[in-house]
């Protein structure tokens, strides 16, 4: 039997499922995790208005390598510093479709650690 299918394509689908329980408002949005290969992505999104609050990503903050560990930390530290900068103290975590695990879980961990709540 041949899979008719793409990694990618199988975490969009876990994605969409994730995104009929978990919507963000204005008083709890949601941070929202996209990981590559080479780089971590982060968002805080109200869905109410449509609307991305926050953001930081190992792109635009220069990192030597943006697809590891300490990198996503650095993000999850960012985004936390950004999100109490515009009073935004508690969240909805959304994983992306991607296993809560490395990446993903160091990002939500530094995220914690420098004070967003969920």
């Amino acid at each position: 039997m041949i899979k008719n299918s793409t990694r990618n394509v199988d975490r969009k689908r876990r994605h969409a499922r994730v995104r009929t329980k978990v919507s963000g408002t204005p008083d709890f949005p949601r941070l929202n995790v996209f990981r590559s290969n080479a780089n971590i992505h982060a968002q805080i999104i109200d869905d109410v208005n449509g609307v991305t609050l926050v953001s930081a990503n190992s792109v635009e903050m220069k990192l030597e390598n943006g697809g590891n560990i300490e990198a996503a930390k650095a993000v999850g530290a960012e985004i936390a510093k950004r999100a109490l900068a515009k009073d935004i103290k508690a969240v909805k975590f959304d994983r992306g479709g991607y296993i809560y695990h490395g990446r993903v879980k160091a990002l939500a961990e530094a995220a914690r650690e420098n004070g967003l709540e969920f």
